[in-house]
């Protein structure tokens, strides 16, 4: 049979289902892969590299702000006066300059207390203590003292001038004055070696006695219902040694109180310069203000400060209360007679 036998009869069925489920040939173009990158991004590092980055670019900055901070502060006159010294700064007294000069500002850290000085009368003024002890030798001129320019006033001097008992020694120089009564019998020198000084020794009436605490020590006999007597005592200066003689001297009084009834005050008498043989001397008269069993009581006072070759100053002190006032003149007896050795 010919194809053109079929005419028109239909297909057969297996032929054309066949010709319906043909698959088709599959065309797949393949996808091209991304190119490869030479470099990793930020989240392909491991975290403990991103940590360690971040903690070094902190330090840099930190370092950098310190360094930019201490660059600008070392020429900054402001930030370096605003520093705090790196010691503690004693109390400075500025010098006494010409009306020309003009008044010079204070150093940083300083407290200016100008006038503090025996030498001025009354113009003591609160002081910080803050620093160190200025003990340079001594000398007998007055315009050497605080008052006159020096550069620090000694803790233990500031303390004696702020004390209400002793009051700043006169201005200018006033001699000791006669007192009461007459001199007992002298007998030769004290000789006090180990002060460098000698001073008289009396008789009758007074008694050598015990020296401790001093180098040499005279007494007067113990007066009935009375709790102190005349002394005559000689040691080396007790208390820091002063630019000058005057400031010294002024020390050695205020220390003087401790040998007085408690609460004692000082009125002055005399200050002046003397000599004690060839050596430099300063000596002080005072009267001694105090109160004994509700009753104001006094003693006249008197202390030479002798400037002593190689050693301390020396200090003769000597108080006599007004129950035996009729030894009083025994002071004038012991300033006129004090010798260096």
């Amino acid at each position: 049979m010919s194809p053109g036998d079929y005419g028109t009869k239909a297909v057969p069925s297996y032929i054309a289902a066949e010709a319906e489920t043909t698959p088709l040939p599959k065309i797949t173009v393949p996808v091209a892969p991304p190119p490869a990158s030479s470099s990793k991004g930020l989240g392909d590092l491991p975290m403990r590299v991103v940590y360690r980055a971040i903690a070094v670019a902190a330090g840099v900055v930190v370092l950098g702000a310190g360094a930019t901070v201490v660059l600008l502060n070392r020429d900054d006159p402001a930030a370096t006066a605003a520093a705090p010294p790196p010691h503690s700064a004693a109390v400075v007294v500025p010098s006494a300059a010409p009306a020309s000069s003009g008044a010079a500002a204070p150093a940083a850290g300083a407290v200016a207390t100008p006038g503090l000085s025996p030498l001025s009368s009354a113009l003591s003024s609160p002081v910080a203590s803050t620093g160190a002890s200025a003990t340079p030798g001594t000398t007998a001129s007055a315009a050497s003292s605080p008052a006159a320019g020096a550069d620090a006033v000694d803790p233990a001097l500031a303390a004696a001038l702020k004390d209400p008992r002793v009051p700043a020694l006169p201005k200018n120089s006033r001699r000791l004055r006669s007192l009461p009564g007459r001199a007992a019998a002298t007998h030769g020198l004290v000789k006090d070696r180990r002060s460098g000084i000698a001073l008289p020794r009396f008789t009758k009436t007074w008694a050598l006695a015990k020296p401790a605490p001093f180098a040499s020590r005279q007494l007067l006999p113990k007066v009935k219902g009375a709790s102190y007597r005349g002394m005559l005592v000689s040691c080396p200066v007790p208390i820091p040694e002063q630019k000058t003689l005057r400031d010294t001297a002024f020390l050695a009084a205020r220390w003087t109180l401790n040998h007085h009834p408690s609460g004692a005050t000082i009125t002055w008498t005399a200050s002046q310069p003397f000599k004690a043989g060839k050596r430099e001397g300063w000596l002080l008269g005072y009267t001694v203000h105090y109160t004994l069993k509700g009753k104001k009581r006094v003693s006249a006072a008197a202390l030479a400060l002798v400037d002593v070759p190689e050693k301390k100053p020396a200090v003769v002190f000597v108080t006599i209360p007004d129950s035996q006032k009729k030894r009083w003149h025994d002071i004038n007896k012991v300033m006129s007679s004090v010798k260096a050795l």
